[in-house]
């Protein structure tokens, strides 16, 4: 099945304790159909020192949150849309739903 959300885009969280916080999908996690989005769900993950890390202490970073969390924001008038497809051309492009204006990427 294809992604209705992928890496770099745009989206808003739904709900939780970010509820209506917007941010920049940084990773896909497709097996656990999760996505990290940048600067939401931040925890602290207390680290050992390395010798990647040689100071460790408490650092932050963000989580994963379920994909049915998040809405990708339309194009057109910013507000969350679902996603759909249409085949434009011999190519199947993202569409978003309220607008019907096609997704880049």
């Amino acid at each position: 099945m294809a992604a209705k959300i992928k890496k770099n885009d745009t989206v808003v969280v739904l709900t939780g304790k970010d509820k209506g916080r917007q941010g920049k999908v940084l990773r896909v996690l497709t097996e656990e159909n999760r996505v990290v989005v940048q600067g939401i769900a931040v925890v602290q993950r207390h680290t050992r020192a390395s010798q990647t890390n040689p100071q460790g202490g408490i650092i932050n970073k963000e989580a994963a949150i379920h994909v049915s969390n998040v809405a990708h924001i339309d194009p057109k008038s910013g507000k969350p849309t679902r996603v759909g497809f249409k085949i434009d051309g011999d190519k199947k492009v993202r569409v978003a739903k309220k607008s019907g204006e096609v997704i880049n990427g």
